[in-house]
């Protein structure tokens, strides 16, 4: 049976939906993974994958093409080529996956399901309601299970990734704590100053920080690192940043994707939480995690990408002292867990 899993949207919620790739890895011969730009990189870490289709669709993403680059007579002439028997369109909760599925029909696909809250009519197959309060990793591999794909047993259902490679050359020996003060969303990042001071206590409190960052990100984490920090900036791609991130005592960063990665790869997060989306559905996941940011800030469920309230206090009103004690306090249970 050859399999289509789809989500299109961002680098870590390509990873939220590993646990329900390799369920349906469990029963199919094959599968492929239709992913947007922004989450090919993360696709093609996950296990179960065997082929990527790169599509950049119109309704997703903060500057989607329009209608006629998008080419989707290009797309579904290609699905079509792939003889595709069945179809997992996954999306977030606030996402329709119609436009999807109208798109695989067109395509010949044989059985199609997703999570819908609005009527199908004939585009689905498999109609799921998501329970309420599911985390999205969960709620992705209970539409595989409506779909007859169950993880294979013995999988506890954790995000994974290929194994990543030995990075030391990059982070230099012993033991470190990552501070990564990017996001892809404005109201879901530590501010440059707080992350800095973070960086700088966490130095006098005895551990070595290594601080991480994209290709555009390098003055805010030459900013941030200082005079103490090691800095990574554009020194890793997805791969190797899960290499980083692996051998982390702790991982500090907001709601983004490398705190995904971070889970992914079996490392506590200390999570610093902007409730524009709900903690519940989007927390790191299957990992020891301290939550901080008020979850309950006047912009909450907001979805916003720039903060709505002056100030931003449902973050600037974390200190340094606080990520420095969640740290401490993640690394005490890990020693306390791996003792005999």
């Amino acid at each position: 049976m050859k399999a289509l899993v789809v989500r299109l949207d961002s680098f870590g919620d390509v990873l939220l939906a590993g646990p329900a790739v390799r369920a349906v890895a469990a029963h199919a011969s094959h599968v492929t993974m239709l992913c947007g730009p922004r989450g090919e990189p993360a696709a093609r870490l996950l296990p179960g994958v065997d082929d990527v289709i790169v599509w950049e669709a119109p309704w997703e993403g903060f500057d989607p093409p329009a209608v006629p680059e998008a080419d989707v007579d290009g797309l579904v002439g290609r699905l079509r080529q792939a003889a595709f028997d069945t179809a997992l369109v996954l999306t977030s909760f606030h996402q329709s996956p119609l436009p999807t599925t109208l798109l695989l029909r067109l395509a010949g696909v044989g059985r199609i399901g997703a999570d819908s809250v609005d009527h199908p009519g004939r585009l689905l197959d498999v109609r799921h309601r998501r329970l309420p309060g599911r985390h999205e990793a969960e709620a992705a591999l209970d539409t595989a299970a409506a779909m007859g794909f169950p993880l294979r047993p013995g999988d506890d259902g954790r995000l994974r990734v290929v194994p990543p490679p030995d990075t030391v050359a990059l982070t230099g020996d012993g033991p470190y704590v990552v501070v990564h003060p990017g996001a892809s969303a404005p109201a879901r990042a530590w501010s440059p100053g707080r992350c800095a001071e973070a960086v700088a206590l966490l130095t006098d409190a005895g551990h070595r920080v290594v601080v991480t960052g994209g290709p555009g990100e390098l003055d805010l984490t030459r900013r941030v690192s200082g005079d103490t920090g090691v800095d990574l900036g554009g020194r890793t791609d997805p791969r190797t940043l899960a290499g980083v991130l692996r051998m982390a005592d702790a991982v500090v960063c907001g709601n983004t994707g490398p705190a995904h990665l971070a889970a992914a790869v079996g490392t506590p997060v200390v999570s610093l939480f902007a409730p524009v989306v709900p903690a519940e559905r989007w927390a790191p996941y299957g990992v020891p995690c301290v939550l901080l940011g008020d979850q309950r800030a006047p912009c909450a469920d907001s979805r916003a990408r720039h903060c709505p309230v002056p100030g931003h206090p449902c973050l600037e009103e974390v200190t340094a002292e606080d990520v420095v004690s969640a740290v401490q306090k993640l690394i005490k249970e890990r020693m306390t867990e791996e003792s005999p």
